[in-house]
């Protein structure tokens, strides 16, 4: 409603503007910060003995929650916290790397759901996103977008970090705002992606603060740790040389133990008993002891490191004389990783695609373990200490899945430190975040009307440490695994893959006695069971999950575009002025025939990368060296080399490879020059779902190189005019659905 008037002249006129929108008096600032794969028992005031001194403060100061859950997997729940609802409601019931075709399996949050930052932005505050955001789907993160699922899209101001559920600490694929953007530096100058996301933080919230210190902002600090790759700064990695050669027996019970001094597991918690899979440290062999001590070696150092840039911001937040107004939410996405296999592994890409990374090639990467060469994740036996006292892991509907660390700190209206044990899900951090800011999710959003909120704010936890919980009932599920907890009961069902879940076995857990659910109860109480069962049913239909599925996103990244992603195409004509283009949107080349022209001037002596795509775990690149043409092809760091026998001459030419299938997973790759063949035919394996993590540009080999034949980026010194891509329409069995 206005007040003004407006007359034919200034004079006979009454100005009026309208008010901005403003949050309540006294609102705070808000940082959430998420740590990655962080499983319960990581945290030193969780009972770790990794050096997190940082994160410890803010629990020394604040509350440590020990009865908290989250989703089994990254990007549900990024979904289900910023939105305050369940992950399947919202549309992803995986992850964002494909659309399955049903409505809770769209790997992107409905525009039904409004997010807390376009909550908090219409209300007043400012909001910065930097970090992991892993809620887009893949296949719309190029150039062209479309955009609406980007942090920009969907309630930030400003966005700094990497789009996709897994970076490279040294080499990461920068998105600023909307656009791509380059690391600052280089790892051999240091760089580091935490260092690089906190120097932002710090940056947005001096810019903030110096122009509008009266206004609170929002700040979501999403962060790589403690994600594979486990990679740290040289100095990190050896302060913690030879601290886990005791192995994973001895240091899970060391945790255990300090978590009962700590308060943070009930006295009388059982330690749960090695999960399927884990050996006695005991039995391995003295090389398999050292390249597992040397993978959690890694971890640990990469976590520490991360502690130390959180204290600067914190310390930042001190010098400008901010922190006492300021709410810090810290917490993890999901348990300790189980992708890592028996071993380990110094290979994520052959995870994705269903190949074991044999502990010779593991050992023969000793040295390289957490540096920029190594993408590495850490055996089972150490996930599961990660997860102490728990059972299994990341992707797991048990316990070590979904029960995570949560700690909230608000000097001004939390005074002293405070263990609570209410149960609460991460579908109740935006509730209690709007609670505290003095606003709701609106009924209707751009004119969408909204889901309801399915979370509950947890302030009554704040002044109340034996307040009984607001929460009665949480379903979970992911790939099959099923659980539902009610009341203090949990019914929870392993499932496994390619099997019936009729098949399924439920256990059953009374959780306020049995903090690690070690003791099932399922043939003493098939009431209770039978009970929980039939509501998990209901509360699975009434949140669409189904249908129930168990693949593994590789596999329907593989198989599932959208009517408007580019990987429907099968021609592709590229021009060296593009930005880079991110693997989800990259040409499917998997398992099937394509060739590569690239059309390009030669001058003498001129050479360097025409087209690359991926990055140390696995790619290929097609190059000019030596007056030579050169093909590359890492298959999870098997390398395969092919040269063109005669030189190129200099001029306008076509260079190309041509890759025909012989088989699944194998063929031949042939360069030719003008369309005649160059020598040089090459049998090689190729990858059935992931070729690397990082996507295709042309000229250079940028960021995580795929090759190490070739000086760094090894920018192309002639004149490239286009690069044709042609993919053979025989798809193999398997992708076929994505180009019906």
């Amino acid at each position: 409603m206005t007040t003004g008037h407006v007359g034919r002249t200034y004079q006979d006129s009454t100005p009026w503007w309208p008010q901005p929108p403003r949050p309540r008096e006294g609102a705070p600032d808000v940082i959430v910060v998420v740590l990655d794969d962080v499983g319960f028992g990581s945290l030193g005031c969780y009972g770790s003995e990794i050096a997190t001194p940082a994160i410890d403060g803010l629990a020394a100061n604040g509350l440590r929650y020990t009865n908290f859950h989250v989703t089994p997997l990254c990007s549900p729940t990024r979904a289900s916290l910023l939105t305050g609802r369940n992950h399947h409601a919202v549309g992803m019931s995986l992850l964002s790397n494909a659309d399955s075709g049903f409505p809770g399996k769209r790997g992107a949050i409905t525009h039904r759901a409004a997010t807390i930052a376009e909550v908090l932005r219409d209300t007043g505050y400012n909001t910065y996103a930097l970090g992991k955001w892993h809620v887009a789907p893949m296949d719309q993160t190029s150039a062209i977008g479309p955009y609406d699922q980007w942090p920009l899209g969907r309630g930030f101001d400003r966005y700094y970090g990497f789009l996709e559920g897994i970076s490279d600490q040294f080499h990461p694929e920068l998105v600023q705002d909307n656009h791509r953007a380059e690391p600052p530096k280089t790892p051999e100058e240091g760089y580091h992606l935490t260092e690089d996301l906190v120097d932002r933080a710090i940056a947005y919230i001096s810019d903030h603060k110096s122009v509008g210190p009266g206004k609170p902002y929002l700040l979501y600090l999403a962060l790589g740790a403690g994600h594979a790759p486990h990679q740290a700064p040289e100095e990190y990695l050896r302060r913690y040389r030879g601290r886990y050669d005791e192995g994973w027996d001895v240091i899970r019970q060391r945790r255990h133990a300090r978590q009962l001094d700590l308060g943070i597991t009930p006295p009388g918690t059982a330690l749960a008993p090695r999960n399927d899979g884990v050996r006695p440290w005991a039995e391995l062999s003295g090389e398999e002891r050292e390249v597992a001590a040397r993978l959690q070696e890694s971890f640990a150092a990469m976590l520490e490191h991360t502690d130390a840039h959180l204290a600067r911001l914190l310390a930042h937040l001190e010098r400008i004389g901010t922190r006492q107004d300021t709410l810090i939410v810290l917490l993890s996405d999901n348990g300790a990783s189980q992708e890592g296999g028996a071993l380990g592994n110094t290979n994520s890409i052959a995870y994705e695609n269903g190949d074991v990374v044999s502990h010779a090639d593991n050992y023969a990467r000793l040295d390289e373990i957490g540096g920029p060469r190594c993408h590495g994740n850490y055996p089972w036996g150490w996930a599961q200490a990660g997860n102490t006292p728990l059972k299994r892991y990341k992707q797991n509907t048990h316990a070590g899945g979904v029960r995570a660390p949560l700690i909230v700190n608000w000097p001004r209206q939390i005074a002293g430190s405070g263990v609570r044990a209410q149960f609460h899900h991460v579908i109740d951090v935006t509730p209690t975040i709007l609670d505290i800011v003095g606003t709701e999710m609106p009924a209707t959003y751009r004119g969408l009307a909204q889901l309801p909120v399915h979370g509950t704010s947890m302030r009554y936890t704040f002044a109340h440490a034996k307040a009984p919980t607001r929460r009665a009932t949480q379903y979970f599920e992911m790939y099959g695994h099923r659980a539902i907890w009610h009341e203090g009961w949990k019914a929870v069902a392993y499932h496994e893959r390619g099997t019936s879940y009729d098949d399924d076995r439920w256990e059953l857990y009374h959780l306020d006695d049995d903090f690690s659910e070690c003791h099932d109860l399922a043939a003493e109480r098939p009431d209770v069971l039978h009970e929980l069962i039939g509501r998990w049913w209901s509360e699975a239909d009434r949140y669409d999950v189904f249908p129930l599925d168990d693949r593994n996103f590789a596999e329907r990244a593989a198989k599932y575009h959208s009517a408007a992603s580019p990987r429907r195409r099968r021609s592709f004509v590229l021009f060296p002025e593009m930005s880079r283009i991110p693997g989800g949107v990259a040409p499917l080349i998997y398992d099937r025939s394509y060739r590569v022209d690239a059309h390009v001037r030669l001058g003498d002596g001129d050479e360097g990368v025409l087209i690359s795509q991926g990055d140390v775990n696995g790619g290929h690149v097609l190059y000019v060296a030596g007056g030579r043409l050169h093909y590359e092809y890492n298959h999870q760091g098997t390398r395969y080399r092919v040269s063109g026998e005669g030189p190129v001459p200099p001029g306008d030419r076509v260079l190309s490879m041509i890759f025909t299938r012989t088989g699944p997973c194998q063929g031949i790759a042939t360069l030719a020059v003008d369309g005649r063949p160059t020598g040089g035919k090459l049998p090689l394996t190729t990858a059935r779902y992931l070729i690397g993590w990082q996507g295709l540009v042309l000229g250079r080999d940028a960021l995580s190189p795929v090759s190490w034949d070739y000086p760094r980026g090894f920018p192309f010194t002639g004149t490239i005019d286009r690069v044709l891509i042609e993919l053979d329409d025989a798809i193999p069995e398997g992708v076929h659905e994505s180009f019906d």
